[in-house]
């Protein structure tokens, strides 16, 4: 029976009703008019649209279930080191660095404006890095390994992932004065969106959401960025504003005449969780085992992936500059 209560948590906290049901049994209603009532409201949602998504495969004969495995052992991986590890990292870096932010913001309409477009920058200097930096792409790469789009995806990360991209996000953030109620505000609003936007073609042919492809980062966005395609690569790392892939010139719009190609661009078995999970780590130990000399070791874990002592380097900078400088030769 303890092992029925287990699985019975495990679901209902997938499902994200644990806060609802509570609400519910509590039987006041008017609850649900409260801040907390609407954040138990939200979120189950996007675990309820991935079941759909899931049983809208099988309808159509496109259930994508090695994805699915694969993502699900990931999560049940990830869950089981969560509970012999605690990471508070945005507790410890609020309280380390609110001292000294250069100013406090307050919970108004255009500090929350002002907090999002520096959540967004955070997002956008921890999600580069993560595809620039060999050490940081080993975390990374996991995410970006499925080799078809849909919503489990949003569950395929390295356990110190989170970690990671939480102390870039949330230093920017206190340090130019996003006060912490803010700021979870924001992370609550840009982890649903983040999940959204993986949503795939089962649930959502197209993935441009009309005038709004023109305005803010969506799921069709998204799909290039996890895409291995030569012109698609290292683009769009943005959350819900794109405005830092503009200023930056990482911005790339979903062409109608190039499929995507989903995926990392080394030989790997995506259906094989080791290789999905460990995969670059063990390819970046053999990079540095063979490199010859301390100062080659250390750029191997440095530098972009791809980078090569050779100097036969298939950095995503150069390959998509390369296919670029081809498609002008056309022209």
């Amino acid at each position: 029976m303890e092992i029925l209560g287990t699985l019975y948590d495990e679901v209902v906290g997938f499902l994200g009703i644990s806060q609802a049901l509570e609400l519910l049994q509590a039987g006041d209603y008017s609850v649900f008019s409260t801040y907390d009532g609407v954040v138990s409201l939200i979120y189950p949602i996007i675990p309820l649209l991935l079941l759909l998504e899931f049983i809208l495969g099988l309808v159509y004969k496109k259930p994508n279930t090695k994805v699915y495995k694969v993502n699900f052992l990931i999560y049940v991986f990830n869950r089981f080191i969560g509970r012999f590890i605690a990471i508070a990292m945005v507790t410890l870096i609020i309280g380390w660095l609110q001292p000294y932010a250069l100013f406090q913001t307050k919970m108004t309409w255009y500090w929350f404006i002002y907090g999002y477009i520096v959540w967004e920058f955070g997002h956008f200097l921890y999600h580069y890095w993560g595809h620039k930096v060999r050490l940081f792409w080993c975390l990374h790469s996991t995410h970006h390994a499925p080799e078809q789009m849909n919503l489990s995806v949003t569950h395929a990360h390295f356990f110190l992932e989170a970690p990671y991209a939480d102390a870039i996000r949330t230093t920017v953030c206190i340090l130019l004065g996003v006060e912490p109620v803010l700021l979870f505000l924001i992370m609550f609003i840009d982890g649903t969106y983040g999940a959204f936007i993986h949503v795939g073609e089962n649930l959502m042919k197209d993935g441009r959401m009309g005038f709004l492809n023109k305005i803010i980062l969506t799921p069709s966005h998204h799909r290039v960025h996890h895409a291995r395609n030569p012109l698609y690569m290292d683009t769009n790392f943005c959350n819900l504003l794109n405005i830092w892939d503009k200023v930056f010139g990482t911005y790339q719009e979903e062409q109608h005449d190039i499929q995507i190609e989903y995926g990392i661009t080394r030989k790997m078995d995506s259906g094989n969780f080791l290789d999905v999970y460990f995969g670059e780590f063990v390819a970046l130990f053999k990079d540095v085992a063979k490199a010859p000399g301390l100062k080659n070791k250390l750029l191997y874990i440095i530098m972009p992936p791809g980078w090569s002592h050779t100097g036969e380097h298939q950095t995503s900078k150069l390959v998509r500059g390369a296919y670029l400088n081809e498609q002008l030769a056309k022209e």
